[in-house]
This record gives C-alpha cells, sequence and structure tokens, in this order.
C-alpha cells in the first residue's frame, strides 16, 4: 500500500488562484492537481488512518466526523472565495494523483458544466421557523355561570388548541408564499427537509429549510424582512459554497 492517499474537496478552474488556506484534514497541506481547464483541490493524507477499513470505523465516531466536516468544509469555502467551485462529498479519497487526473478528464464536462452554473454566484440558506402568536387573556368566569374551576380549565386547554393547530397551518401556508417569493428572485432553489430541534438548535418548529442562488442576496433579504411575521420567523444565512447546486458525487 502507498503511504499516502489523495483526497479530494472540490474541482475548480484550473486558472483560478489558490485557496488561502493551509491546511484540511487530518491537518495536511493543500494543494491542487490539475489537467487541462480543471484543477481539483486535494491534500495527501495518510494511506492507513484514510484506507478503507479505517474510514469505515472513523465514520461512526462523532468527533473525528465533526474535526474532519469542519476542516472539509473550510478549504472548500476557501475555494469558492477564489472561483467557482463544485465540491464533492466528505471522505473522497482517491489511490494518487493519476486518478484524480483520470477523474478530471473522464469528468470534464459535467465538472465545467457546475462551475459555469455557479460562476459569479453563491448559496445562501433560509430558515424559517413557527412562532406561537400571544395567547389573547381569557376572560374570569361568571360566578353566577355555575362553570367550575375544571369545566374553565378544559375550555382553556381547548382553545390552545385551537390556537396551536391554526397557527402551525398559517406558519406551513406563509412559509410557502415565502419559499415562492424566494426562488422567483434567485437562479435556481432547493428545499431541504425541515431539521429535527436536536439539530436546528431551536425550540420553534422549522417549516422551511431551502437554498438559493443569486448573484446578490440583496432581494433575498428584501423577501425574508417582508415575510417574516404572522406566525412566521425567517432567518436568512451565508454565503456558503454552492453545495446544493454544484456538487457532484464520485462516478
Amino acid at each position: 500500500m502507498a503511504d499516502a492517499l489523495v483526497y479530494l474537496y472540490a474541482v475548480t478552474d484550473a486558472d483560478a488562484p489558490e485557496p488561502d488556506v493551509e491546511e484540511g484534514v487530518d491537518g495536511a497541506p493543500v494543494r491542487r492537481v490539475g489537467t487541462g481547464r480543471l484543477a481539483a483541490v486535494v491534500s495527501s493524507v495518510d494511506a492507513v488512518r484514510f484506507g478503507e477499513d479505517a474510514l469505515k470505523r472513523s465514520l461512526e465516531d462523532v468527533q473525528w466526523l465533526e474535526a474532519t466536516a469542519r476542516a472539509h468544509h473550510g478549504v472548500v469555502d476557501a475555494a469558492a472565495l477564489a472561483g467557482p467551485v463544485a465540491p464533492v462529498r466528505m471522505a473522497t479519497v482517491y489511490l494518487d494523483d493519476s486518478r484524480v487526473r483520470a477523474l478530471l478528464t473522464d469528468s470534464a464536462a459535467a465538472f465545467t458544466a457546475a462551475l459555469d452554473r455557479v460562476r459569479g454566484r453563491v448559496e445562501w440558506g433560509v430558515k424559517g421557523f413557527a412562532v406561537a402568536p400571544d395567547a389573547p387573556r381569557d376572560p374570569e368566569p361568571d360566578p353566577g355561570s355555575g362553570t367550575g374551576p375544571g369545566a374553565s380549565y378544559l375550555a382553556r386547554r381547548l382553545a390552545e388548541r385551537r390556537r396551536a393547530a391554526h397557527g402551525h397551518e398559517a406558519a406551513l401556508e406563509a412559509a410557502e408564499a415565502a419559499h415562492r417569493a424566494l426562488a422567483a428572485t434567485s437562479l435556481a432553489s432547493r428545499r431541504y427537509p425541515p431539521q429535527d430541534p436536536r439539530l436546528s438548535g431551536r425550540r420553534e418548529e422549522m417549516v422551511l429549510n431551502a437554498a438559493y442562488l443569486v448573484k446578490t442576496e440583496g432581494a433575498l433579504r428584501q423577501v425574508v424582512e417582508e415575510h417574516t411575521g404572522r406566525g412566521l420567523r425567517l432567518e436568512l444565512t451565508g454565503p456558503w459554497a454552492p453545495y446544493s447546486f454544484a456538487t457532484l458525487e464520485e462516478p
């Protein structure tokens, strides 16, 4: 087995500036392997730690995953600042530089199309959360009405459930309207399943999780401001490398 393997982060233009990042995964230096009009952003990594069997074990290690994902995305983000990029999935490894050059040659048309699609454009994300409306204050029961504390409690709980159901439906409708407006201002858009609160870090239910490809975010920001409210809170995040619009899986 060779002493080192080649870890691939992304593909970019051959004449793009070098990404402003010194280290990638496992602290390995970042370099480029080029052929024709394309260049691959890579690192040479330890053949034992990144071999097939070791990777299977490592992918079950949460700490390894977190550190590797952070390093991987850091290199891709730096490359995106230097020029258009087509990111590849994390932990994509090749035997040597010649295999990487063969990938660039065999998939040149697909990579070139992906780079042209995102050239001069960036990805922004929008997340939408359902916001519970302020509950109206319930009137005190009329002492002469014959309604006891237990009945009043049940009535309040029923009213709360109805408000919650109505608020959730309203938030979903508002999220759909917001997405249509956001997509209309974008060159491309992609929706994802809402994140679990354990991932989003928010107690509110996520009702919109989408990415938008734009030249500038001004129009997106305006739509976010206009559609925040009515039981919906929108959050704009970015800019990001165009993972949603230029990622190519390994053939």
